[in-house]
């Protein structure tokens, strides 16, 4: 824990007219302020009491705003963006067999992962997200257009059976994961977690080398996991059970695995769930857009399972709007439970935040506001028509706010949105880039 500093000259105060910490007791702060020094928080307090202990380089004076941790994107596809719109209104299968896996056999590059990366992390920067967890192909290029950017990752070291433009086949794609895991071993906010795609893209034997791998790395494990009927059908034709009693057999079914989807679960499977300690990644609009299914968030909350929010890829949600999607997940999580209580606006809130931070076992830095914490945080503008009056921030926020009341966005102390405006991305030269490669993908 950072000590207090008083009296000192510190980087940055922040005052808001509202504080949501998203730390034990689901708190609401009113007229407070945050000190932040050396990318860290140092203190939250009063704001005529900040002003009088403090001397900052950088004031901010937010009023009509509330200041909450960062999003955190819990499942993502970046560079996807590049294919946002291109084939729509279809089922997963169809959607990847058919659309998806050509056009990358044609456009993969690391071009392509890079450009398309740029636009994904301007797009979730300008919506509040400070950290999001990413698998796709060119790892590599994603991480490093991240650190460009300044926003917190994981990047997953992709496997898979078959080969691709990224590597010929799972012994290429664990040696050139392990070497950007050891590239970015000590990075402040670049980190990587195995991302075998998912049970029918990858074997046996590669699935048990990653759970030795993530053992001795002690890094999480990324998988889509019963996303669709289709996948549990398969596996009962093919392995003769379902996808997670064959990881279960495979020892991936403990606390590093973060299982994307979840949406085909029996009672049996959510209790296992609870017990081997995964965490699970919902992502309600691309599941609904695929018809994919329903994920049981209130019964796996009351199971004790921990439910964070990933948005998926832009070509199958299509947007990365943690906002929007937080919302979609707490009203579809009533209607799914038949309980208007289960995912209230404060939990929905930490699902998108320290929930996600927990799954990328990186809680004790960030997803949330506490002192000696990282300073990864996001100011929205409740000043507007749809978010006046307000009775409560945080239902304000879940079940009203929207991204373009995003006003301000730091991590690690940084500031990398102000005022709506990109500081460390050319939006300009991204917008144009990507119309440029809509003219190469049509033609």
């Amino acid at each position: 824990m950072t000590e207090k500093i008083t009296h000192k000259n510190i980087d940055t105060l922040i005052a808001c007219d509202w504080i949501i910490p998203v730390s034990a007791g689901d708190p609401v702060l009113e007229g407070h302020a945050i000190a932040i020094h050396q990318g860290k928080i140092i203190d939250i307090l009063p704001s005529a009491d900040a002003r009088q202990s403090y001397t900052a380089r950088h004031v901010h004076d937010l009023q009509h705003h509330v200041l909450i941790p960062g999003f955190i994107n819990a499942h993502t596809h970046t560079a996807m963006n590049l294919f946002r719109g291109m084939s729509d209104d279809l089922a997963l299968m169809e959607w990847l067999n058919n659309h998806i896996w050509p056009a990358e056999a044609k456009w993969m590059s690391e071009d392509f992962v890079a450009d398309g990366s740029r636009l994904a992390i301007a797009e979730m920067i300008k919506s509040g997200t400070t950290c999001f967890n990413d698998m796709y192909f060119f790892p590599d290029v994603t991480a490093r257009i991240a650190h460009q950017a300044g926003i917190r990752a994981t990047v997953g070291l992709i496997v898979f059976d078959f080969p691709s433009a990224w590597g010929d086949g799972p012994d290429d794609y664990f040696q050139k994961g392990l070497a950007i895991h050891d590239e970015y071993l000590n990075h402040p906010l670049i980190q990587t977690a195995l991302a075998p795609h998912a049970p029918y893209t990858v074997s046996d034997a590669p699935l048990s080398r990653v759970h030795l791998l993530a053992d001795e790395l002690e890094i999480p494990v990324h998988i889509h996991l019963h996303e669709t009927n289709d996948e549990v059908q398969g596996s009962l034709r093919d392995h003769g059970e379902r996808p997670m009693a064959r990881l279960q057999r495979l020892g991936l079914l403990n606390p590093q695995l973060i299982a994307v989807h979840m949406t085909q679960l029996t009672d049996e499977e959510i209790a296992l769930a609870a017990e081997s300690g995964i965490h699970v990644a919902h992502c309600p609009q691309s599941n609904l857009k695929l018809a994919s299914g329903f994920c049981p968030v209130g019964k796996l909350q009351r199971a004790g399972v921990n439910v964070c929010i990933g948005i998926d890829g832009a070509a199958s949600n299509n947007d990365l709007d943690m906002l929007d999607e937080m919302r979609t997940a707490a009203i579809l999580a009533k209607a799914v439970d038949s309980n208007a209580r289960t995912l209230p606006a404060a939990e929905a809130l930490r699902a998108a935040t320290i929930n996600g931070a927990k799954a990328l076992g990186i809680d004790d830095v960030t997803g949330s506001l506490e002192v000696g914490k990282s300073a990864d945080m996001v100011t929205i503008n409740l000043d507007n028509l749809s978010t006046q009056p307000v009775h409560n921030p945080i239902s304000q926020i879940v079940y009203a706010g929207a991204r373009h009341q995003v006003s301000d966005v730091w991590v690690r102390g940084k500031q990398l949105l102000a005022k709506g405006n990109l500081l460390t991305l050319d939006e300009g030269a991204i917008l144009n880039n990507s119309r440029e490669w809509l003219k190469k993908i049509q033609e």
